[in-house]
């Protein structure tokens, strides 16, 4: 049966036909849009929303789903919940590891604890001496182990930092139990493997979750294929009514080692796809391994380098191969410099969107700004960390650095591609998904708690709803979603609230009445009339 949408006021991002008044739904797609009183005489269920805002659905370019659902079951350390080290003790002494026999924590983040910190090893056996226990930084990049976790990992005073990571250790040598980098895998190769059943059941649940937010088409940015193949999860979690559709990175080492790109898995029609390689350039700017050219302040520390050039174009050339892109992790100066430079004498091989995509995009140098407009490389910003972890970006670069940081506007006035996007669930805040307080924290350039992060990047709020959904659309070469029209699929969030004219530090607390995708309403806070 046709739906017939009426009484709206939509923004459609599609600049031949900017905005309309009316829709009809047929099946999965959008058969009519425009004003109206030129609404064509179909018949069909007629929905009334009376006269609120109707936008696309939204794409978030950049986030990691699974590692998201599985932390939405672990001890949040990050406020409203936790504010000291001690609170981090007693959430993970008081939790139930029952199931999985390890105590697990996520989101911390020293800027906002009282002891201004990591935990370290000590501070964690005081949770559990008998159960490993793992916590990890809101960044991801960086966990705090306990004793038992270190000596199941074999790490001690004698072991070698891996490549690409670092062991942090003591006046003497003695490992502190923070792991940075390549060196969390040490332990957290050893996790128990949950079975497929479970994070299928657990993606469900996160869909539902993503609705409610106005998320309708997602990435998967740090795909794997042991112990479990990230695709077959989300192709699984799709047959069992997982909504959003996905595109799905994997890492440039399993991408190696496995043979998984072939004609069915690249299939950019399909609910779930291959859209390219995953690599790492550097670490993040809060956990100080970010690769830069001035050391991060009271230290001499630049940063942990994780890739080359030549490994750069190793991946290229598999990506050229099968036509997908490669998207490259970098946030220092240093390591987009590096990514840049490698490519500038390259040539792209895709025309419908860029070859190559800096992830973060945190600090790019003039030179990098100027060659990656010409090349056509695109930045995948999250202004959302500025919004949060201030305390973090403060202590490692100042104020003045800071506020030129994930310079959108200077993206947007270069020409580059560029898309806004979570990182979800690698980040300070306990709704790190909601594309709301990414909106807020691009548009008015404030963070949570009033700090200045540079007026000069300011976005409008079309500006971001722009980055949001058409030209996420086209960062993540997803067919036929991130605008309202004819022919395209019928995902759209209905909104109480008209964004363009909403106070902009009212952003963050926009709720969707009702999510729609590919035609059928997915979440709703309650009933609009049908008649």
């Amino acid at each position: 049966m046709m739906q017939i949408i009426c009484n709206a006021k939509i923004y459609t991002a599609d600049t031949i036909q900017p905005s309309a008044t009316a829709m009809v739904i047929e099946g999965r797609k959008i058969l009519w849009i425009g004003q109206q009183e030129d609404l064509p005489p179909y018949q069909g269920e007629i929905i009334d929303v009376q006269g609120k805002v109707i936008i696309p659905g939204i794409i978030d370019a950049h986030m990691h789903p699974i590692m998201l659902a599985d932390v939405m079951e672990q001890v949040a350390c990050l406020p409203p919940y936790i504010y000291s080290i001690e609170d981090i003790i007693n959430a993970l002494a008081n939790c139930d590891a029952s199931q999985r026999g390890w105590l697990l924590g996520w989101g911390y983040d020293e800027g906002k604890l009282k002891e201004k910190r990591a935990p370290l090893k000590e501070d964690l056996d005081r949770a559990s001496t008998e159960l490993p226990v793992i916590v990890m930084r809101t960044c991801g990049h960086i966990i705090s182990v306990n004793s038992k976790a270190l000596a199941i990992a074999g790490i001690t005073k004698d072991t070698l930092d891996p490549q690409g990571g670092q062991i942090d250790r003591d006046e003497n040598g003695e490992p502190t139990g923070v792991l940075r980098e390549n060196a969390r895998n040490l332990v957290l190769q050893h996790l128990p493997t949950p079975s497929e059943e479970e994070i299928v059941k657990r993606l469900l649940k996160l869909s539902q979750t993503l609705a409610s937010y106005g998320v309708t088409s997602i990435t998967e940015l740090m795909a794997t294929v042991a112990p479990i193949d990230y695709l077959g999860l989300y192709r699984k979690a799709r047959e069992k009514g997982f909504k959003q559709r996905v595109a799905v990175y994997y890492i440039w080492e399993d991408i190696q080692r496995y043979e998984l790109l072939t004609a069915n898995t690249i299939d950019r029609s399909a609910g779930a796809y291959i859209g390219g390689i995953k690599l790492f350039s550097d670490g993040s700017v809060s956990g100080r391994t970010a690769l830069v050219s001035e050391p991060f302040l009271g230290s001499d520390e630049k940063g942990i380098a994780m890739t080359s050039k030549e490994e750069l174009l190793a991946a290229a050339a598999v990506a050229k191969e099968y036509g997908i892109q490669l998207v490259v992790h970098a946030m220092g100066d240093r390591a987009i410099d590096l990514i840049v430079d490698t490519f500038y004498e390259e040539k792209a091989w895709l025309t419908d969107a860029p070859s190559v995509r800096i992830e973060h995009a945190a600090m790019p140098s003039k030179s990098a700004l100027q060659k990656a407009a010409e090349w056509g490389i695109g930045f995948v910003p999250q202004p959302i960390f500025l919004f949060c972890e201030i305390e973090s970006y403060l202590e490692n670069l100042g104020l003045e650095k800071t506020q030129t940081l994930y310079g959108v506007q200077t993206f947007l006035k270069r020409g580059i591609a560029t898309a806004l996007s979570s990182d979800a669930p690698a980040t300070s805040w306990a709704e790190a998904a909601n594309p709301f307080v990414t909106i807020q924290a691009a548009v008015t350039r404030t963070a949570y708690d009033g700090t200045d992060l540079g007026t000069a990047e300011k976005i409008s709020v079309e500006e971001a709803l722009q980055l949001y959904t058409v030209d996420a659309k086209t960062m993540i070469r997803m067919e036929n979603v991130g605008q309202l029209k004819e022919g395209y699929e019928a995902n759209f969030v209905v909104l109480t609230d008209d964004l363009l004219t909403l106070s902009h530090n009212q952003l963050m607390h926009v709720k969707p009445f009702a999510t729609y995708i590919e035609g059928e309403c997915v979440f709703t806070q309650s009933t609009i009339q049908a008649q």
